[in-house]
């Protein structure tokens, strides 16, 4: 496999996204788990099934494209937003970056260290793969100058919260479902979804600026526009200091990134599962 990543990794980019769509239309030809939480989810933020089934493909260059983004040559890359970054850093403040599984969020953390990286780098926290072969070469292929991973340990959220208070950047999925007794139930698109409070924790780690940023896949292979916004909660006021508030004003923050860009979210993750031995979500 690895040797396979090492090949796709050459390809140019329209090719590999040509490749991903094909692929994601065959994942939801094959499963019908996938086509009803594709549906379901969508449905339940309001969007037609047209609009899933726009992602399907979008969800097949996900995974097509991670060959040439972990071990190929750099993509082409646009910013709107980028002064944000710019003023955070003239403040000397961390800078938290929250992105959804919306687009390429590969991207977003490649493109900040590409820039940004050399005078403050970006910690991002991961999941480490089960696949021993898959690990070490995600392991390795997130981990370049200016860009460091931590994983989703007690060590890793340390190294987190060591950035910050550097005055560094850090990025994570807020929309991730956390472990049991890491989150607490928060309406996501009007569903009761098992939200992580490392969000709020670390936006409470000191002097610390959230932005919110996500990576537009461009149609054709032409690249990647990331967006970059500074956080603003709907009711006006800083983030809340309650978990269960804090994470409102997150996956509400979240819920409107994805509504700019509804074909390119992905559906098909299970966001409103429920982890091992976690309390039932309330009626």
């Amino acid at each position: 496999m690895l040797c396979l990543f090492r090949v796709l990794s050459w390809l140019p980019l329209p090719v590999l996204h040509a490749l991903g769509w094909c692929l994601g239309w065959l994942s939801f030809a094959l499963s019908g788990r996938y086509r009803r939480r594709l549906f379901a989810h969508a449905a339940q933020a309001g969007y037609p099934r047209r609009v899933a089934l726009a992602s399907v493909g979008e969800s097949g260059k996900l995974v097509a494209e991670l060959p040439r983004l972990w071990l190929g040559r750099p993509v082409p890359v646009q910013w709107v937003g980028a002064e944000h970054i710019e003023a955070s850093q003239g403040q000397g403040a961390g800078v938290l970056f929250l992105t959804p599984h919306l687009g390429c969020f590969e991207i977003t953390a490649q493109a900040y260290a590409q820039r940004f990286g050399a005078t403050n780098p970006m910690t991002v926290l991961f999941r480490p793969a089960r696949q021993p072969w898959l690990r070490d070469l995600v392991a390795g292929a997130r981990q370049r100058p200016g860009l460091f991973a931590a994983p989703t340990t007690l060590a890793g959220v340390k190294q987190l919260i060591k950035a910050l208070k550097a005055g560094q950047a850090v990025g994570l999925l807020p929309d991730q479902v956390p472990p049991e007794g890491l989150g607490v139930w928060s309406p996501f698109f009007g569903r009761e979804a098992y939200t992580m409070t490392l969000s709020a924790r670390l936006a409470q780690a000191g002097r610390v600026q959230i932005l919110l940023s996500w990576g537009e896949r461009l149609r054709w292979g032409r690249g990647y526009r990331v967006h970059v916004r500074p956080f603003e909660p709907l009711n006006g006021g800083p983030l809340a200091d309650d978990p269960a508030q804090a994470a409102l004003q997150i996956n509400k923050a979240m819920e409107a990134l994805v509504r700019e860009c509804p074909p390119q979210y992905l559906w098909s993750y299970d966001r409103y599962k429920a982890p091992r031995r976690a309390a039932a979500p309330p009626p």
